[in-house]
C-alpha cells in the first residue's frame, strides 16, 4: 500500500490521499467504508476523482462517501455530517484527504461535539496549524502565477505550493488583439486551469479577500484562512468597467466592443466586418493599463482590413488617448504616426472617455486643454473600441501590502516587497514602474524564482529586474512592430533587427511563435530568453 494508516480509534482510522491500486489492499486489510474528504481536482487534476474510487471500492464490496471539506475551514455542517457517518456506515471506516489532516481535524471536531466543547458557529482550522502547510503561496493563476510556480518547482520539486485563482480558465490573452482583427481563433486563447496548474501544485479555487502579514496569512472571501511561509502575490489588474457611466450595459451591442475581453474580441472583429462607412472611435484611459500598445493596435488592425476592403475613405477614424503621447517609448513614435497618416486616423490628445449612451451611439470624452481646463464632448459613432479604466484588485489595493497607487510595494529590480522580506510581487499587479505585458511577466518569473529561494536559504541575491517589457504592435495585417524596452525606455531588443521597422517575421513570431512559447514554455517553467539581469 502507498499510503500510511494511522488508526484513531477502533472505528476510524485516517490516511493521506489513496490511489485507485489502494482500495483493493484497504478492503483486504479488513476496512468497510471509505470516506473521502478531499475535493476533486484539488491538486490541480492529479489526483484519481471520487467517482473512480466509488467505482472501484464498490467492486470490491466496499462502502465510498465522498464529503469534501476546503482547506482552512471547517464548518459545523461538515463535522455533523462526519459524525452522522462515522455512526451508520459500516465499520471500521477509513477517512482520507490530501495528507490525513483534515480527516483528523474532522474527528477531532466530533469529539469535541460529543462532549459538549463544540461551538454553534463554524470553526476555523488554520492552515498554519497544519504544519505549516504550504512553503510558497501564490495569488494568482494568470501567466505571472502559473509561470513562477513552473519555475520555483522546477528549482526545488519538493516545495509544498498553492494557487488560489477562483477561474476555472486560464487566457491567453495577448492574442486578443488579432482576434478583433480577423487574424486568431478565440477558442485557441483559453484553456481549463487544470491543464495549466503544475502538477505538483496545491489548486486553491477560491478568491483571495485580504492579507495579514504580520501572521504570514491570506484571508479567502469564503472565510478560509489559509497560511504560508512566503508569499507572491500577482493577481494581476482589475478592468474596472463601471468607471465608465452607461458602459456595461452596452458592452457587446449598439456598436460597443473591447478586445479586452474574451467574449467580445470576436465582436471587435464582427463590427470591423460589418462597418462600411460611419466613424469608429478607439480609446485608451489614463495609466496604468496591461498592454498599453493594445488600444491603438486595435485602430491599426482595424484600419488595414477597411483599407484592404477599399472602404477606409467612407471611415472616420479617431483615436482618443487620455495621454499626452501615442506611445511612451519616443524611439517607436516615427514609425507608428506613418501608421496614423496611412489610415487618416485623427489623433486626439488628453481626451479620456467617461460616459457611452450606447442606444444613441454617442460617447461623451472629457478633454483637457492647453490651460488645464476641461470641456465634456459629445461625439456619435458608429463603432467604438473601448479600453476599461485599470486598477490594482480591491484586497491588495485595501491591504498593507499596497503602495499610494494600490499596487504591491516592491524593489523594482528585486521585486521584494519593502515592508516584508517574505512576500515577493510580479506582474501587473507588483508596483515595478515597467509595461504590464506577458512579456514582461515572463522576465519576472526569474527573477522572483531565484530571489525568493536566495531568502528563503539566507543567501545573496543575484537576479535583477531590468525593467523589460514588450509590446508587438501590430501595425497591419502582416506586419509587427516588436517594441523592447527596460525602465527609462531603454531599448532591449532580443533580435538582430531594427525594432522600429515593421516586419513579417514579428507578425509571424505574434502569430505563431508566440503563443507556443507562452503554452509550452513559459507556463511550463522553461525560461527560453528570459534569463535575468546581473548586477553592474
Amino acid at each position: 500500500m502507498t499510503v500510511n494508516i494511522t488508526k484513531l480509534d477502533h472505528k476510524l482510522s485516517v490516511c493521506g490521499q489513496i490511489s485507485i491500486d489502494d482500495i483493493g489492499e484497504i478492503a483486504a486489510t479488513g476496512y468497510r467504508s471509505i470516506i473521502c474528504n478531499r475535493p476533486d481536482f484539488e491538486g490541480g487534476g492529479s489526483q484519481p476523482s471520487s467517482e473512480e474510487l466509488e467505482a472501484m471500492a464498490k467492486s470490491v464490496g466496499v462502502t465510498f462517501i465522498y464529503l469534501p471539506v476546503n482547506m482552512g475551514v471547517i464548518s459545523a455542517e461538515r463535522v455533523e455530517a462526519f459524525q452522522k457517518l462515522l455512526a451508520e456506515l459500516p465499520k471500521p471506516v477509513l477517512a482520507f484527504c490530501n495528507s490525513g489532516r483534515r480527516a483528523t481535524a474532522l474527528y477531532e471536531m466530533t469529539q469535541q461535539r460529543a462532549s459538549g466543547e463544540a461551538k454553534a458557529q463554524e470553526s476555523v482550522v488554520d492552515a498554519c496549524n497544519w504544519g505549516d502547510a504550504f512553503d510558497v503561496v501564490v495569488i494568482g493563476g494568470g501567466s505571472a502565477g502559473i509561470g513562477v510556480t513552473a519555475s520555483l518547482l522546477k528549482r526545488r520539486p519538493a516545495l509544498r505550493i498553492a494557487i488560489i485563482e477562483p477561474s476555472d480558465k486560464h487566457y491567453y490573452q495577448p492574442a486578443w488583439t488579432l482576434v478583433g482583427g480577423g487574424a486568431y481563433d478565440i477558442a485557441e486563447t483559453v484553456k481549463p486551469m487544470t491543464e495549466v496548474i503544475p502538477g505538483n501544485a496545491q489548486w486553491i479555487q477560491a478568491a483571495a479577500a485580504g492579507f495579514e502579514p504580520e501572521h504570514n496569512k491570506v484571508r479567502l472571501e469564503d472565510g478560509r484562512i489559509i497560511g504560508y511561509r512566503q508569499l507572491i502575490v500577482c493577481p494581476g489588474i482589475r478592468t474596472a468597467w463601471e468607471k465608465i457611466e452607461g458602459l456595461e450595459e452596452t458592452l457587446g451591442k449598439n456598436g460597443v466592443t473591447s478586445n479586452y475581453r474574451f467574449d467580445l474580441a470576436p465582436y471587435t472583429w464582427e463590427l470591423v466586418r460589418g462597418l462600411k462607412t460611419g466613424k469608429a472611435i478607439f480609446t485608451q484611459p489614463p495609466m496604468p493599463i496591461k498592454c498599453a500598445g493594445a488600444p491603438q493596435k486595435a485602430m491599426y488592425l482595424s484600419c488595414d482590413h477597411w483599407m484592404r476592403s477599399q472602404c477606409l475613405d467612407n471611415i472616420e477614424v479617431e483615436f482618443d488617448t487620455a495621454g499626452a503621447v501615442l506611445f511612451g517609448v519616443a524611439d517607436f513614435v516615427p514609425s507608428l504616426m506613418e501608421y496614423v497618416k496611412r489610415y487618416h486616423a485623427k489623433l486626439v490628445f488628453n481626451s479620456n472617455l467617461v460616459k457611452v449612451d450606447g442606444a444613441q451611439k454617442i460617447a461623451y470624452f472629457e478633454i483637457k486643454g492647453t490651460d488645464g481646463t476641461v470641456a465634456l464632448a459629445a461625439k456619435p459613432f458608429d463603432m467604438l473600441h473601448v479600453t476599461p479604466p485599470q486598477m490594482a484588485p480591491d484586497f491588495l489595493r485595501n491591504s498593507a501590502l499596497a503602495d499610494v497607487g494600490g499596487f504591491c510595494k516592491v524593489n523594482e529590480k528585486t521585486l521584494q516587497h519593502t515592508d516584508y522580506p517574505n512576500i515577493f510581487s510580479l506582474g501587473d499587479a507588483c508596483s515595478s514602474p515597467n509595461a504590464k505585458t506577458a512579456a514582461a511577466a515572463r522576465k519576472q518569473i526569474v527573477v522572483v524564482a531565484e530571489n525568493l529561494l536566495a531568502e528563503k536559504e539566507d543567501r545573496e541575491f543575484t537576479a535583477f529586474y531590468d525593467g523589460y517589457g514588450a509590446c508587438p504592435l501590430t501595425v497591419e495585417n502582416g506586419k509587427v512592430i516588436l517594441a523592447e524596452f527596460g525602465f527609462g525606455g531603454k531599448l532591449l531588443p532580443t533580435f538582430p533587427l531594427n525594432p522600429t521597422v515593421p516586419s513579417k517575421l514579428y507578425w509571424f513570431f505574434k502569430q505563431t511563435v508566440f503563443p507556443w512559447v507562452y503554452w509550452n514554455g513559459m507556463l511550463k517553467g522553461k525560461e527560453w530568453l528570459a534569463r535575468s539581469s546581473r548586477p553592474r
